[in-house]
């Protein structure tokens, strides 16, 4: 969608605002204001927030045998256990992926597919997540196969994508699919037609992990991607025996609740400090690359950065972050270290010319991108986070700092999780230090599809509101966004460049007719 005019001819299709997991979470409305004057608070805040959402998983034990009992069905009978996602849900299928490879070399028996293929591991790609025609395609060409079992991660449980292909699975297996979303069934047979027919359908088993608002409104990789990954990896891990992976993720609740995590506090001050200073962070991760990577990757569309910079396609903005995988000396051996498999990118250059492997393998993140850094921005200061893990510890090293953070031994999936959980927390904070979102709002959301235009629309709505604005229509906002995002610079915010184009508007009448300043 390039035009306002084809987004409003679909935009009851992405208008998500009665969802819970798009609600404001009232525990967090002041995040912005304590990320600059009470990191520690905010901290304990976020950490609450994501308890809170682990707590409703143990809560629906009796309800998600099935999805146990299915996995270890599929993968007993030696056929293959398909994830497929789109944006954060996509990483953390790839994850998962990673995940099962690890604890089982050589086995293809999970397979992950995300929305772009795997070039969208590093940045979105437009033109692929609001396509159900595209998820299905992508499951074909893949080889889905009689008797595999799909998973449909979505948080939202409205994703075209990911419907599309849960659909066509129903086609092609003769195991039900699974579709699991973080939102009230009710909810989405109401508002969300594309959500009905799957929800209804009963060649599809749907699973609901409700867990409300997010820690930052909106911003689902947060807990409902934790939450998402939680499930679908116990049930890889322990496969039917639901008590021992339940006794499992109660044990590391316990742990969560005892372990403090104000010992980020002072990383935030330093990355925050690193940017306001006009320098750079590079990220150094080897076995725990895939889920630093994810967190470094996500931030660009939740805070408006440059994503991250491609050696051979450079433009004039950089990446705040990057990541090198320090064990690996080419490209492909880094690819092949973070997925750990070879990478899986689409031909499909007439959807988009940068979901091929030819694009793909033009970013390079192994030890060489210290260097590549250093050469594009040759008079800026480049500072390494270093995250290295023990079977105790996860160690942080920045800038003079070092700090371990406790970790359950044994179990890889909590380990990851832990660290997503903690980096989520440090992101969010160091971008609210640098005013990236307003309260708990993602003002800086980059609006790259059709869920995500609508998001900002809703926040610049709500903003207005509060400027005693209330009755400007939603659809002179979403053209409003739409001439805003032409041009719109790293250092401008979606919602408040919408808003001013509004609010100077007025000569059109639309100021004093439909409010008040």
């Amino acid at each position: 969608m390039n035009t306002a005019d084809e987004f409003l001819k679909q935009k009851h299709l992405f208008q998500l605002g009665d969802l819970p997991t798009e609600t404001p979470n009232p525990l967090t409305a002041q995040l912005s204001e304590w990320a600059q004057r009470d990191p520690d608070h905010a901290l304990q805040v976020l950490r609450q927030v994501d308890l809170h959402a682990l707590n409703k998983v143990v809560a629906l034990k009796s309800d998600l045998g099935p999805v146990f009992t299915s996995v270890a069905d599929t993968l007993e009978g030696g056929q293959r256990v398909f994830l497929v996602g789109c944006g954060a849900t996509g990483r953390l299928s790839m994850s998962l992926e990673f995940l099962w490879r690890q604890a089982h070399p050589g086995s293809n028996q999970v397979v992950s597919l995300m929305a772009g293929g795997d070039v969208a591991l590093v940045h979105s790609l437009e033109g692929f997540e609001d396509f159900p025609e595209f998820g299905a395609r992508h499951l074909r060409e893949l080889g889905f196969a009689p008797g595999d079992l799909l998973i449909g991660p979505t948080e939202g449980g409205e994703t075209p994508y990911v419907i599309g292909a849960i659909e066509e699975a129903t086609r092609i297996s003769t195991r039900k699919p699974i579709f699991l979303h973080c939102n009230t069934p009710q909810v989405l047979i109401s508002k969300v037609e594309r959500s009905r027919r799957v929800l209804t359908n009963p060649a599809i088993e749907s699973h609901a992990i409700e867990i409300g608002g997010m820690g930052l409104t909106g911003s689902t990789r947060m807990q409902a991607s934790t939450v998402l990954m939680l499930v679908i990896g116990l049930a890889l891990e322990f496969g039917r025996d639901i008590d021992r992976a339940f006794a499992a993720l109660e044990s590391w609740i316990r742990f969560l609740e005892s372990s403090p995590v104000k010992q980020l506090t002072p990383f935030i001050l330093k990355e925050a400090e690193t940017y306001q200073d006009g320098g750079y962070t590079l990220y150094s991760a080897d076995e725990m690359a895939i889920t630093a990577f994810t967190d470094t990757t996500e931030r660009a569309p939740t805070f408006n950065l440059a994503p991250f910079d491609n050696p051979k396609h450079l433009t004039d903005r950089h990446s705040l972050t990057y990541i090198k995988i320090p064990s690996t000396v080419t490209a492909v051996e880094a690819w092949n270290k973070l997925l750990n498999r070879a990478p899986r990118p689409l031909e499909w250059s007439e959807v988009h010319p940068k979901a091929t492997k030819a694009y793909l393998e033009t970013f390079d993140f192994s030890r060489q991108a210290a260097l590549f850094r250093k050469h594009i921005l040759p008079k800026s200061q480049h500072h390494v986070f270093t995250i290295d893990s023990t079977e105790e510890s996860l160690i942080f090293e920045f800038r003079g700092l070092e700090e371990a953070f406790a970790v359950p031994e044994g179990i890889a999936l909590f380990r990851h999780l832990t660290l997503k959980m903690l980096l989520n927390m440090h992101s969010t904070l160091v971008f609210g230090r640098l005013n990236r979102f307003e309260g708990n709002l993602m003002t800086w959301v980059y609006p790259s599809n059709g869920k995500l235009v609508d998001r900002a629309a809703r926040y610049t709505q709500i903003l207005l509101r509060q400027k005693g604005f209330t009755e400007i229509k939603y659809d002179d906002i979403i053209r409003a966004q739409f001439k805003a995002k032409e041009g719109l610079s790293p250092k401008e915010s979606i919602v408040h460049k919408t808003i001013k184009i509004l609010l100077q508007g007025s000569s059109n009448g639309l100021v004093e007719q439909n409010g008040t300043h």
